[in-house]
C-alpha cells in the first residue's frame, strides 16, 4: 500500500504526534481547498475565532446559569445522530454538532447563527454532539471541547461522552457516504486522523477536570439496557424512559420535522441528501464493509485505531455495567486478547496511545 503523506510528512509522522498530544499541531497551517475551506489558517487561530465567536453568547451568562451539558464527541459515523435524537425524544434540548457548524461557516465567511444555551432554570440538561471529519484536516484535529470551555462554558457544567464505533465500519461508512465529494486516499487519511484525536480530546478533558464517560454503538444491540445505563451513568435514570427508545413516532430523517434533534445552520456545500436516515426506534443496524479493503484493515491495525476501539469498548462495558459485543468484523482482524489485557487502563484515564 502506498504511503499516506500529509504536512507533517507520512501518516506514521502526524500518528505520533497526535499520539503525544504535541503542542506542534497547535500551530500547524490548514490549507484550503477551496470548497470546504476558502482560505489557510492555523489551527490555534481557528480555535481562537470559534471560541470568540460562541463568548459574544456566552459571556451574558452567569457561570451558575449554564445548563449540564452532556457533551458527545467521536469520528463521524458512529451512531451520534441516533444517539443524539434519542435524547431529544427524553426531553432534553438535543443539539446537532453547534460547533463543527460554526466552523464550517467561518472557514467559508458564512454568516455565524450564534450559539446561545438555555438557562439551567428552564433546562437543566442539554445533550450535543460534535464530530470528526471527513472534508478537511480542520474537522479531523479540532478539539470542541477546547472550544466550548475556552469561549466561557464552566467545566463542571461538562459532561464528555466518548463515542466510538468498530473502525472497519465505520469506515465503510465513510466511503459510502463520501466517496463522491472526497477522493478515496483523503478519506482514509482524514479516518485515521479523526480517531487519532480522540487521545488528544480525551487528554484535553481530563486537564480540564472535565468528567468522561463511554459509549460505543456495538452497546446498542442491547439498546434498552444501554441507553438505561447510559442516563444512569450520566445522572438522567429519571429522564429516561423505555418509549424513548422504542418508539420515533414514524422518523424517517433526522433532519425532518418529526426529529428531536436541534440544528444550527451552516454553508449548504456541506448538506449530503440523505445523509441522516433515521429508523423507528433506537436500534443496532448490521452492516458489512463495503469497500474496505484488506490494506485498509491492515492500516487501522498498523496505527492503532483497532486498539483504540477496543480500549473504548472495554471502558464502555466497564462503566455502564454491560458487555459490549464487537463482532462485526472477521475474528481476525480484532486485536489479540492478551495484547488488550497488557493495555488496559483504569477508569477515567486517557485511552492509551501505543
Amino acid at each position: 500500500m502506498s504511503v499516506l503523506t500529509t504536512r507533517f510528512g507520512d501518516l506514521n509522522r502526524l500518528a505520533e504526534l497526535m499520539r503525544r498530544d504535541d503542542a506542534s499541531l497547535l500551530t500547524s497551517w490548514l490549507e484550503p481547498d477551496g470548497k470546504y475551506q476558502l482560505r489557510r489558517i492555523r489551527l490555534d487561530k481557528l480555535t481562537d475565532g470559534i471560541a470568540g465567536s460562541l463568548a459574544e453568547a456566552f459571556h451574558r451568562i452567569p457561570s451558575d446559569e449554564f445548563p449540564m451539558l452532556h457533551y458527545g464527541w467521536g469520528r463521524c459515523r458512529v451512531g451520534s445522530t441516533a444517539l443524539a435524537n434519542l435524547f431529544g425524544v427524553a426531553g432534553l434540548p438535543a443539539y446537532f454538532q453547534p460547533v463543527k457548524a460554526a466552523m464550517r461557516n467561518f472557514l467559508t465567511d458564512c454568516p455565524q447563527t450564534p450559539w446561545v444555551p438555555p438557562s439551567a432554570a428552564d433546562q437543566p440538561h442539554l445533550f450535543s454532539k460534535e464530530v470528526a471529519g471527513p472534508y478537511l484536516m480542520a474537522e479531523c484535529l479540532f478539539i470542541p471541547l477546547q472550544i466550548l470551555i475556552e469561549a466561557g462554558y464552566p467545566a463542571d457544567r461538562l459532561h464528555l461522552i466518548m463515542l466510538d464505533r468498530e473502525p472497519a465500519l465505520s469506515l465503510s461508512s465513510w466511503f459510502t457516504k463520501w466517496s463522491d465529494r472526497v477522493p478515496r486516499s483523503r478519506l482514509l487519511k482524514h479516518f485515521v486522523i479523526a480517531s487519532l484525536n480522540a487521545i488528544r480530546v480525551e487528554a484535553y478533558a481530563k486537564r480540564e477536570g472535565v468528567r468522561t464517560t463511554h459509549y460505543v454503538h456495538e452497546a446498542s444491540r442491547q439498546p434498552e439496557k444501554a441507553t438505561a445505563a447510559l442516563f444512569h451513568c450520566l445522572g438522567l435514570s429519571d429522564r429516561f424512559f423505555t418509549e424513548a427508545v422504542t418508539d420515533w413516532n414514524g422518523i424517517e430523517e433526522f433532519t425532518s420535522d418529526r426529529s428531536s434533534l436541534i440544528f444550527t445552520r451552516e454553508p449548504d456545500v456541506y448538506f449530503v441528501p440523505g445523509i441522516h436516515r433515521a429508523g423507528g426506534s433506537y436500534r443496532y443496524l448490521d452492516r458489512g464493509l463495503g469497500s474496505v479493503t484488506e490494506d485498509d484493515l491492515d492500516l487501522l491495525d498498523r496505527m492503532g485505531i483497532q486498539d483504540l476501539y477496543r480500549a473504548n469498548a472495554d471502558a464502555c462495558a466497564r462503566e455502564l455495567g454491560i458487555t459490549v459485543d464487537p463482532a462485526g468484523v472477521p475474528p481476525s482482524r480484532l486485536p489479540d486478547p492478551a495484547m488488550l489485557a497488557a493495555r488496559s487502563r483504569p477508569a477515567g484515564s486517557p485511552i492509551a496511545a501505543s
